[in-house]
C-alpha cells in the first residue's frame, strides 16, 4: 500500500539523505484530539528568553546550521526538506527559532525571495508570532512569489504596522494575493469582509487550489477568526468540487462562526449514492467536534477523497485525524496499512502500526519498528518517525532511547530532527498531549510540505 508521502518523499530523500546526512506529537484519544495541529507557545519565544537549550538540541540545531548554510550557498535540489525541517524544529526550539530567522534575513538580503527556505521561514515565524517575523513579511510581501506566504503568515500577527502592507497588496489586480491580503486583514480585525466577499468570485480554479493549499490550510489551525470570513468561503465552496478542499474552507468558516458548512454536510450525508453519503458524515463530523464518528468504515478512496491534497497524492491525513480521535472503525484500515510494515519503506505503515499499539493491542508491532528505528539501511526520516510513532503508541521509554541513539550515532539531519522531538516531548518542553508524528508535522518532514 503505497503512501502519499512516501511517494512525494522518496525520490528527493535518497539524493537529501547524503547531503543532510552528514552535514547537511503521547496522544490524547478524546475528541479534542480531533484538531490537526499542536498549539503553538502562547507566547512568542525568542532564542534568549526561551528555555536553556539541551546538549543534544544544540547538536542537532548546529547540524542544521551547517546545513542551511551550505543551502544558502549552493541553492540545492533538496531545498523544500530543508526547509520543512526547519518549520519543524522551529515550532519547538527558540534555538531553531533563531537560525532560521537568521537564514531568512541571509535570504531577504540576497533577494532570494522565491526560496522555500524563506517561504518556510516566514511561515514559522508568523505563525508563532515572533516579532522577528515583521520585517520578513513586509520584504516578502514585495514580491510576487512570497506574497502568498509572507500575506498569509500576517494573519497570527497583531502589529499595527502590517496594516499599511496588507491594504496595499489587498487592492492589486492579482486575485488570490489580493484575498490573501484581504483574508489577514480580517482575521486581524482591520475589514468587516465586504470586500473579500467581493474578490471570491474573482479567483479561478487553478488558484483557488493554491489558495486552499497555501492559505487555507494553515489559517484553519487558528482556532477561532473574524465571522466576516464567512460569505466569501462559501462562494469558494460553491464552486468547488473537491470535497477535501470544501471541507478545509468549511472548517475556516466555523471558526468564523458560521454553522451553515454543518448543515450542509449533515443533509449531503442523507442524500445520494452510499459513497458519497459517507464521505460527507465524515465532512459532518470532522465540522463538529461534538458529534459522533460515523459508523462507516473508512476506505482508501475516501480518506483520499478527504485530503486537502490532489486525489491524485492519495494522501492520507483523513485517516490519521480519525485514528488521533480514537475513532473504531479505522482498526481495519490501519492494519491494511501495517502490513508493509516488515518491508520496512512506508511512512504510513509506521503510523498505522503506532495506532494499533497504542489503542488495539497490537504489541507484536513494537518490535518491527524498533528494528526499523536501528537500521541504518533504512531511510533517514523514516528512522526518526518510528521513534516518534513509540512515542506517541506510548512506549516513552523505548522512544527516548532510540532517539537518543539517532543523536549518538549523528544519523542523517531528517531522523535527528524527529529525535530532538522526542527527546523534547521527554524534557517536558512540548507538551504531554501533543502527539509528535502528526500533521503538519509529519508532512513538513517527510514530504517537505510547507503549508
Amino acid at each position: 500500500m503505497s503512501s502519499t508521502v512516501k511517494a512525494a518523499a522518496r525520490p528527493s530523500a535518497r539524493a537529501s539523505n547524503a547531503k543532510a546526512g552528514k552535514g547537511a506529537n503521547g496522544a490524547s484519544t478524546g475528541k479534542a484530539a480531533r484538531k490537526s495541529v499542536p498549539p503553538p507557545p502562547k507566547k512568542a519565544a525568542t532564542a534568549a528568553r526561551g528555555p536553556k537549550a539541551e546538549p543534544f538540541e544544540r547538536e542537532v540545531v548546529d547540524r542544521f546550521k551547517e546545513a542551511l548554510a551550505a543551502a544558502i550557498k549552493n541553492r540545492p535540489a533538496d531545498d523544500r526538506r530543508l526547509a520543512g525541517v526547519a518549520r519543524a524544529l522551529a515550532l519547538w526550539s527558540p534555538l531553531a527559532r533563531g537560525v532560521v530567522a537568521d537564514a531568512a534575513e541571509a535570504l531577504a538580503q540576497k533577494k532570494q525571495f522565491d526560496r522555500e527556505l524563506f517561504l518556510a521561514a516566514v511561515r514559522a515565524l508568523g505563525e508563532l508570532g515572533d516579532k522577528r517575523a515583521i520585517a520578513l513579511i513586509k520584504a516578502g510581501a514585495e514580491h510576487d512569489e512570497s506574497a502568498t506566504a509572507a500575506l498569509c503568515a500576517a494573519s497570527w500577527s497583531t502589529d499595527p504596522s502590517l496594516a499599511p502592507v496588507l491594504n496595499k497588496a489587498a487592492t492589486q489586480r492579482s486575485a488570490h494575493i489580493a484575498f490573501t491580503a484581504e483574508l489577514a486583514r480580517v482575521i486581524r480585525g482591520e475589514s468587516p469582509g465586504a470586500h473579500l466577499r467581493g474578490l471570491a468570485p474573482k479567483i479561478k480554479e487553478s488558484h483557488r487550489i493554491s489558495l486552499c493549499a497555501e492559505v487555507l490550510v494553515p489559517v484553519a489551525r487558528i482556532p477561532k477568526v473574524a465571522p466576516g470570513v464567512q460569505h466569501a468561503l462559501e462562494v469558494l465552496r460553491d464552486a468547488e468540487r473537491h470535497l477535501g478542499r470544501w471541507l478545509v474552507m468549511a472548517e475556516v468558516a466555523v471558526h468564523g462562526g458560521d454553522l451553515k458548512p454543518i448543515a450542509e454536510a449533515r443533509e449531503k450525508s442523507n442524500e445520494g449514492p452510499g459513497g458519497a453519503r459517507a464521505a460527507w458524515a465524515y465532512v459532518a463530523w470532522a465540522l463538529d467536534p461534538t458529534a459522533p464518528a460515523p459508523v462507516a468504515r473508512p476506505t482508501t478512496e475516501l480518506v483520499a477523497r478527504l485530503s486537502d491534497r490532489p486525489s491524485a497524492d492519495r494522501d492520507t491525513k483523513f485517516l490519521f485525524r480519525l485514528a488521533q480521535a480514537g475513532v473504531r472503525t479505522t482498526k481495519q484500515l490501519l492494519e491494511t496499512f501495517a502490513r508493509e510494515l516488515p518491508k520496512g519503506e512506508d511512512d504510513d505503515a509506521v503510523r498505522a502500526a503506532a495506532y494499533l499499539v497504542r489503542d488495539h493491542g497490537r504489541d507484536d508491532l513494537v518490535q518491527p519498528m524498533v528494528e526499523i528505528a536501528r537500521n541504518p539501511q533504512r531511510r533517514d526520516e523514516l528512522r526518526g518517525l518510528t521513534a516518534a510513532a513509540l512515542w506517541d503508541a506510548g512506549r516513552r521509554d523505548l522512544a527516548k532511547e532510540l532517539a537518543q541513539e539517532l543523536i549518538t550515532q549523528q544519523a542523517g539531519l531528517y531522523s535527528g530532527a524527529w529525535a530532538m522531538l522526542v527527546l523534547l516531548a521527554a524534557q517536558g518542553r512540548i507538551p504531554a498531549g501533543t502527539p509528535l508524528a502528526f500533521e503538519p508535522v509529519v508532512r513538513w518532514i517527510q514530504a517537505g510540505w510547507l503549508e
